[in-house]
């Protein structure tokens, strides 16, 4: 279809006034408040920065884990329905390679934060810091990680070294 090029500049200019006045925006919505932001604001480095005080032992990261998390990734994390959560330690080199946080992140803290933030599938961040601690000590105990016997808190979590640590280049500072 021919348009006159005097219609298509009509069309530029009403399209070029209407994103000028979206970008002054509809003033919807307010800024949050530090307390609204400090919710929020759960990030967990490599490093260890950001883990929140608390702790958590093995069995009772055991006891946790048959109840919020065993109906989703098995029994000790071996996987099904949803994905395996342990196991395949060394096998990332094979021509089977199995990616477990265990066997394949670099960082315990990495689990910590993911478990704080995205677990429960079905209550997200329901999970107080004891029980994300004792679940990551749990988790961390099975592939022998950690001892069984193990409690994990801000300090000894960031010592903890994963089996694939030395797998990624390392973009955040090394551990003391």
């Amino acid at each position: 279809m021919f348009m006159p090029r005097s219609a298509l500049l009509l069309i530029a200019a009403c399209s070029a006034a209407g994103l000028l006045r979206a970008a002054d925006g509809p003033k919807l919505g307010r800024e949050l408040t530090p307390e609204e932001v400090r919710k929020v604001d759960i990030t967990v480095a490599p490093d260890g920065s950001g883990l929140p005080p608390g702790s958590g032992s093995v069995a009772a990261g055991a006891a946790i884990y048959a109840q919020k998390c065993q109906g989703c990734h098995g029994q000790d994390g071996a996987g099904k329905p949803q994905d395996q959560l342990t196991g395949g330690v060394g096998s990332l080199a094979s021509g089977k390679p199995v990616k477990t946080p265990v066997s394949f992140w670099p960082s315990a803290t990495t689990l910590f934060d993911y478990i704080r933030r995205a677990m429960p599938i079905s209550a997200p961040q329901s999970l107080t810091n004891n029980e994300v601690y004792a679940v990551t000590a749990y988790l961390l105990s099975i592939d022998g990680v950690v001892s069984k016997d193990a409690v994990l808190d801000a300090k000894s979590l960031q010592q903890v070294k994963m089996p694939n640590r030395e797998g990624f280049v390392r973009w955040w500072p090394k551990l003391r």
